[in-house]
């Protein structure tokens, strides 16, 4: 699955990259790795079985409360075109497909310039955390 997420990946990093010069290099190494551990899960939207969107969580007992399995966003697209209903209808079905598995706590990244928090609220999310960064 990862391989058919990176057709899309260079245009959701065009859209979102902060670092513009910071080069696009996902470490497939890594994400297959996570994968075989069992802590990656993909959830993907289609139309017509091409791929317009992904959400991809790390799922793994939280290190500061191992005894809850949370899922950590780590990446989420859906091709503008496609946005709304699509996906608002990719994130409820990757949160019932969590907590069916016992997931406790989902976190949800969501960058400053494209924020999605409202919809994520009208979903039920709250916000907790700021994350700010610093270019050395």
């Amino acid at each position: 699955m990862l391989e058919e997420i990176r057709p899309l990946l260079a245009t959701h990093w065009e859209e979102i990259a902060h670092y513009r010069d910071l080069p696009l290099d996902p470490d497939w190494d890594k994400y297959r790795a996570t994968e075989e551990r069992g802590a990656l899960r993909i959830f993907t939207a289609r139309i017509e079985g091409r791929m317009v969107g992904y959400l991809i969580y790390i799922v793994t007992p939280g290190l500061h409360y191992r005894s809850t399995l949370q899922a950590t966003q780590d990446i989420y697209f859906v091709v503008p075109e496609h946005r709304g209903g699509l996906g608002r209808r990719l994130l409820r079905f990757a949160d019932a497909c969590l907590k069916e598995e016992g997931v406790q706590v989902i976190y949800q990244h969501v960058k400053a310039a494209h924020n999605f928090g409202p919809m994520l609220e009208r979903q039920g999310y709250v916000l907790i955390d700021l994350i700010y960064g610093k270019r050395l």
